[in-house]
């Protein structure tokens, strides 16, 4: 029986077993994300890789581009059904390589596996959203999708580190591996059957060259990682060369007008890359700074991020409940005050001699402004999307997330390494970090307002 539009939600015989295994896949994602922002001090220790500790979060998003792009295309040909698949079996696969390895290439090599999963599994499960659910549901679903990092930011952090001291590291990833593979056969059950339609395929020629520049863009942003091995004289050169290759490869994977903060989509789109960029580059380096300064273990390295996690899921579902009561102005408003906030906490952390509690609490304002900011982004996204564009609009979404992260981290990680680590060095990220949060605010006064408007 179908469900009248007006009474129908995201829990209704219709669709919760496709919500349970939709949370299911984020929540482990989670899971994983937290575990490896926290353990990896301690990888890049016994793998002897302290100079590709960015690679190993920079490598993962770029390579991730090229699930997005690829799940993309696919689900507006065929739906989005075999593109989630593939994309689960490939991140199981790359947590696999990484829980095996033995040398920081060999864990590099799954990280790059992982990232065509993760990537992949972000559209495919967007556009499931775009065409099962109605509009008015989709604050919802995505407030459901935060909020399922509730029990990973309970739990995640404090479990991998305490996982990393007293067992070994490597159940980080072989245990999330695990679970992901008993969820994906539930998931696989219940998704059959339902009908998830399908758009209009791209042109092959179309897509051959939007596969050929992902792949560009990702090989580019790893060269950007790797370059802190270099040679001191050819560091920046080749990682500044590289960023501004990266500019003219992934500008016809994105909305037209999107690097110049064009009104609507194209800066909805820039905004999530500016935003990124500038959160997961400094999180990469709190539990760092956290074990290097305050002599914190990674147990309480990783219970450190639980505030931010739960604020950014509190802050999600209140985006979820009143996002269209407060507008997309105010909400940017409050998004990147926050961030700031968080910014000047970390960075005065780093540079002078205050208490640890100023980077926890003051990490806290981040996760609450990523995560009001974030579902408002994704909802915005589909908003100005139709049928024959979701697949298209929802990896560029992604992919701009991905390519603005890794850039952002893997330039942090160069900023580390010119300086040798130190005070300085973190000092040097987090001043970096906040110059591209004042940056989002160009695109962020530029972002319409189609949610608002179709509310209405």
């Amino acid at each position: 029986m179908t469900v009248p539009a007006d009474t129908a939600t995201i829990w209704d015989r219709q669709r919760i077993w496709v919500t349970l295994g939709a949370v299911a896949l984020i929540f482990l994602a989670a899971i994983e994300a937290l575990a490896v922002t926290t353990v990896m001090p301690i990888v890049s220790a016994a793998l002897d890789g302290e100079a590709l500790f960015a690679v190993a979060f920079a490598g993962t998003l770029a390579t991730s581009v090229i699930g997005m792009v690829a799940t993309g295309a696919w689900s507006d040909a065929r739906g989005p059904r075999g593109a989630l698949y593939v994309a689960v079996t490939l991140f199981i696969i790359g947590l696999l390589i990484s829980g095996f390895a033995v040398t920081m290439h060999q864990f590099l090599i799954g990280r790059l596996v992982q990232g065509l999963g993760t990537g992949g599994q972000t559209v495919a499960l967007y556009v499931v959203v775009a065409r099962l659910y109605p509009p008015h549901l989709h604050g919802r679903i995505f407030a459901a999708f935060a909020a399922a990092w509730v029990v990973p930011s309970m739990v995640g952090p404090f479990l991998a580190g305490a996982v990393a001291e007293y067992l070994d590291w490597r159940w980080a990833f072989l245990g999330v591996a695990v679970l992901t593979a008993a969820a994906f056969l539930m998931i696989a059950v219940r998704l059959r059957g339902v009908d998830l339609g399908r758009g209009t395929p791209q042109d092959s020629r179309t897509l051959v060259v939007r596969l050929v520049l992902a792949v560009v863009v990702a090989i580019l942003a790893v060269v950007v990682g790797f370059s802190a091995d270099l040679q001191p004289s050819m560091r920046w050169p080749v990682a500044l060369g590289a960023v501004v290759a990266i500019g003219f490869a992934v500008m016809p994977l994105l909305p037209r007008r999107t690097l110049r903060a064009g009104a609507g989509l194209p800066s909805v789109v820039l905004m999530r890359g500016i935003v990124a960029g500038a959160f997961f580059a400094a999180e990469a380096y709190i539990p760092y700074l956290l074990m290097k300064k305050f002599d914190f273990t990674a147990t309480w390295a990783g219970i450190a991020l639980m505030l931010a996690a739960l604020a950014w899921a509190g802050a999600s579902a209140l985006q979820g409940r009143f996002g269209e009561r407060l507008g997309n102005h105010r909400i940017t408003t409050i998004s990147l005050s926050s961030l700031l906030i968080a910014m000047l906490c970390v960075l005065t952390a780093a540079v002078f001699d205050v208490s640890a509690a100023v980077v926890v609490v003051g990490w806290a304002f981040a996760g609450g402004g990523m995560g009001l900011l974030y579902p408002r982004l994704t909802v915005l996204t589909l908003a100005y999307s139709d049928d024959t564009d979701q697949g298209f609009n929802s990896s560029a979404l992604s992919i701009s997330d991905a390519s603005g992260s890794a850039v952002a981290i893997a330039l942090a990680g160069l900023g580390v390494a010119t300086l040798g680590g130190g005070a300085g060095a973190f000092s040097a990220v987090f001043a970096f970090c906040i110059v591209l949060v004042v940056l989002a605010l160009v695109p962020g006064l530029r972002l319409g307002h189609a949610a608002e408007s179709a509310a209405r």
